[in-house]
């Protein structure tokens, strides 16, 4: 046997590397200090992504498929698998992980041994952090080298620089502060999500990147609303854990939102909480884990994202062909679309589609502003949220993918509310958002975190509402939906009947209008009439 230590240094000065599309990052945001080289001594991991062996077809999404299926229609090759592998340890990486299904390795090695063989250096910075806390992580500008006998192999490589990839989409206020708000069951009437039935028979994952939650918070939160503590497992990727920071105005406030949101809407439901890094490899592998489990959810909702600029175009397609994995394979996924606006937040002058939401094999999620009767379950009014540039939900078009087949046609409804400072072509790619449901913090949802009762809004509660809503459609109809978008947007059925059309309201650019527009996408749901639909759907 080769010795891989041997080998990596009598290779290393022939097999220079070639470069690897998409993997060109720049400097992070907010810099406040760099450290130094990151101690070449020290191990770390990252995730591998390999090409499939065949695309997936759009009648693929038809039907679920089994996960053995996907491996050996669409996952990676036996050789692709094995060359990689072998070529890793000869340049002295140990493989932690292999897995055909996801087109995934995990490696293991030092940061020299890493840095050496995907042609990089790393240093370590401390720069500004999606919450306002100064993070220190390792750090790497340009782009990736990966071996010559892994060219056109290799789609991916993620983890190397650990910035935080994410933010989680919500804005907590006091409960005194809020003028109207709800519990998830008076939302769950108010959007008339089907009677008789509860989540029974079905799992739903959540994905968090930080943060945590307490059991006897929940305890006391459900058993405040009547409803019996539903069953909630922790999962661990990439070391990551649950850890609650008695920080209820940061990670943890976007996990027990998420948490109870779905608990109290789906009681029945098997819940599965993810818990990752947020670096880009974590997010993804979190993702791969929840997507490729047994049994399959019948939701996955994620409540973290950040403008497409933002990630490198290597993450956002390996995220998008594990979203595309997980619909194959009959998961749902739900997404926030973002709580900045039309901007997402950016401050380069122009509008911006916030990921994954605007990945076309994700449910993007937008916000609206609710005024109704919990009592009674009737709506007064809802309307657009905006409450300015920094509180307002996302949508618009992604720079990214291109406009899918179901959304054909409907972009060219939407209307601009001012001119954009270089307008996008209606019909240039993915309009964002799909769907929508209440996320204003003003009449924003009743949760408990960190033993404090409060209010929190923002597109991450849209996200685990619809999360919820489909489990409760896969339990009404024996059937998981994968995705569920050609359905919903079939407008003799579902997009006909089964929202509510917000037609009120702006978030920058973009104006609420008759139709899917790029604020609220198809409006809020009427869960009972989208149900009846769905099943009418051949």
């Amino acid at each position: 046997m080769t010795d891989p230590n041997n080998a990596a240094s009598a290779t290393s000065s022939t097999d220079s590397g070639v470069p690897l599309p998409g993997s060109e990052r720049p400097a992070a945001r907010g810099i406040q200090a760099t450290l130094g080289p990151v101690d070449p001594s020290r191990k770390i991991e990252v995730t591998v992504i390999l090409r499939r062996q065949a695309p997936i077809p759009d009648s693929a999404f038809a039907s679920p498929l089994s996960r053995e299926d996907l491996a050996s229609r669409h996952g990676a090759s036996s050789a692709d698998l094995e060359l990689a592998a072998d070529t890793f340890t000869r340049l002295g990486a140990q493989v932690t992980e292999t897995d055909a299904a996801s087109r995934r390795l995990r490696l293991a090695g030092t940061v020299e041994q890493l840095s050496r063989i995907f042609g990089t250096t790393l240093e370590e910075v401390t720069s500004s952090g999606p919450h306002g806390h100064d993070v220190t992580h390792r750090h790497r500008t340009g782009g990736l080298k990966v071996p010559v006998a892994l060219d056109g192999i290799i789609t991916a490589v993620l983890g190397l620089d650990d910035r935080p990839q994410a933010r989680a989409q919500f804005h907590a206020i006091p409960l005194a502060s809020a003028g109207a708000s709800y519990t998830p069951p008076e939302l769950g009437r108010i959007y008339n999500f089907p009677e008789g039935t509860d989540g029974t028979g079905q799992t739903i994952a959540i994905i968090e990147l930080g943060g945590g939650y307490d059991q006897a918070d929940l305890d006391t939160y459900f058993q405040g609303l009547g409803i019996t503590s539903p069953s909630i497992t922790a999962v661990g990727v990439d070391n990551g854990a649950n850890k609650p920071g008695q920080d209820p105005n940061g990670a943890d406030g976007e996990v027990l939102l998420d948490v109870e949101v779905i608990g109290a809407l789906a009681p029945k439901a098997d819940i599965l909480v993810y818990f990752a890094p947020n670096t880009d490899a974590g997010f993804l592998d979190a993702i791969i884990n929840a997507s490729h489990a047994a049994p399959a959810p019948a939701a996955i909702s994620i409540s973290w994202g950040q403008s497409e600029d933002a990630w490198t175009a290597q993450a956002r397609t390996a995220f998008d062909q594990a979203f595309a994995d997980a619909a194959v394979l009959g998961v749902t996924v739900t997404a926030a679309a973002g709580d900045n606006g039309s901007t997402d937040g950016v401050t380069d002058g122009k509008d911006h589609a916030d990921f994954p939401a605007s990945s076309p094999h994700v449910l993007a999620c937008g916000g609206t502003r609710l005024e109704a009767d919990p009592a009674a379950g009737t709506v007064t009014a809802e309307t657009v949220w905006n409450d300015g540039p920094h509180s307002a939900t996302g949508g618009g078009y992604s720079d990214a993918f291109a406009a899918p087949t179901w959304q054909s046609g409907l972009a060219a409804h939407a209307r601009h509310h001012k001119p954009a400072p270089t307008p996008t072509p209606a019909s240039a790619g993915r309009g964002v958002p799909d769907v929508s449901g209440v996320a204003d913090p003003q009449t924003g949802y009743k949760v408990r975190v960190d033993g404090r009762d409060m209010v929190i809004g923002g597109t991450s509660a849209v996200a685990p509402l619809w999360a919820a809503l489909i489990a409760r459609f896969a339990q009404a109809t024996n059937r998981h939906f994968g995705l569920i978008q050609p359905i919903l947007y079939n407008h003799k059925s579902a997009s006909a009947t089964g929202f509510r059309d917000i037609i009120t309201g702006n978030n920058g650019t973009y104006k609420a209008s008759p139709g899917w527009d790029p604020c609220t996408g198809l409006g809020s749901p009427d869960g009972t009439a989208l149900l009846a639909a769905i099943k009418a759907t051949p």
